[in-house]
């Protein structure tokens, strides 16, 4: 049934448009760029093929990889995120150093701008794999503070630099964003955003580092929902900052994946959501039965509450409302 709405629009009852993209991170994901019908890959995981590979690729060969990404991709944009290794992404030819907690360790962002020429020879790959398209998209995973925001947009100014002392040919138009994924970052908000054209949440990390939460821990699995009032407060702020400032604001990490996690997505006001290609036909279906600001409304009245979840409010909302939502999405929480 959700093949039927592939060439369908992502607009709600009351005629809100949605920009729904996939997440990608091999060149065979992108064939699901027409077989879904979406947007662009709102989120490219370079660090993917860096993983499946005995050996650290050279800048050339990077630049290949990526030139062959976005001829897949054709007209559709993608945003390509930088290396984001670390934590639970390891290179099987790099040597980690041990720690406790890794996933608040040297990871990301982090390792790059210590390693600057990794950084530098995959900002440049990607500007040659650009050159002469009509964009190129770039975002930084785990920006902690505008500071490491500021030193790899300076990286990738050096490099851009450096193509047109060389005479080589740009993107017509070159977008730079961050990932919202650090909570500290909420507090420099005003200056980032003076500083950026993109942000998007990776809800999978902010929400462990919004609760001190190990997401790997089956202890605390369940233990602290995306659907909580902090959770939802936390990212309706981010979206009344980010338009009056003329900020794009996506989410691209699990929660925009589930059709009711979406649902609520939609009701604060993120018009972009990036999600597993499976996801596009069953949450492209929630909206086109979701009257958007009617759900505005009843999450203004709730997301105060000291309720430990709004979840089984949120799905009584939607068999009330007859929204569409896959059965699966009816679970305890």
């Amino acid at each position: 049934v959700f093949d039927s709405l592939k060439d369908q629009p992502a607009v709600t009852r009351d005629g809100m448009t949605l920009d729904l993209s996939i997440n990608a991170g091999f060149l065979v994901d992108l064939n699901e760029l027409d077989a879904t019908g979406a947007a662009g890959v709102g989120l490219y995981r370079t660090e993917l093929a860096f993983m499946s590979r005995p050996d650290f690729r050279a800048a050339d060969v990077q630049a290949a990889y990526y030139a062959a990404v976005l001829d897949r991709a054709g007209s559709k944009p993608v945003c390509f995120r930088t290396l984001d290794i670390g934590s639970d992404k390891q290179l099987p030819y790099w040597r980690m150093p041990a720690e406790e907690n890794p996933a608040m360790g040297w990871r990301a962002l982090r390792l790059t701008l210590d390693r600057p020429a990794i950084l530098r020879h995959q900002l440049r790959a990607l500007l040659n794999a650009a050159a002469g398209r009509p964009l190129l998209r770039v975002m930084f995973p785990m920006v902690a503070e505008v500071a490491e925001f500021r030193a790899a947009r300076r990286i990738l100014d050096l490099e851009r630099q450096r193509a047109i002392e060389a005479g080589q040919a740009l993107p017509e138009r070159i977008e730079v964003g961050a990932m919202m994924e650090v909570p500290s970052l909420y507090w420099q908000l005003p200056t980032l955003l003076r500083e950026i054209d993109f942000l998007s949440v990776g809800s999978n990390d902010l929400l462990q580092f919004l609760f001190a939460c190990d997401r790997g821990s089956p202890t605390l699995g369940d233990r602290y929902d995306v659907l909580s009032p902090p959770a939802l407060s936390f990212i309706r702020s981010l979206v009344e900052a980010c338009r009056p400032a003329g900020v794009a604001l996506s989410v691209c990490g699990e929660m925009a994946s589930r059709p009711i996690e979406a649902m609520a997505l939609a009701g604060l006001g993120v018009r972009r959501l990036s999600l597993s290609p499976a996801q596009i036909g069953p949450v492209k279906a929630m909206l086109r039965s979701l009257d958007a600001g009617a759900l505005a409304a009843y999450l203004n009245r709730v997301t105060d509450s000291a309720d430990h979840s709004l979840r089984r409010h949120l799905l009584a909302y939607a068999q009330d409302h007859g929204i569409t939502l896959p059965t699966t999405t009816f679970r305890a929480r």
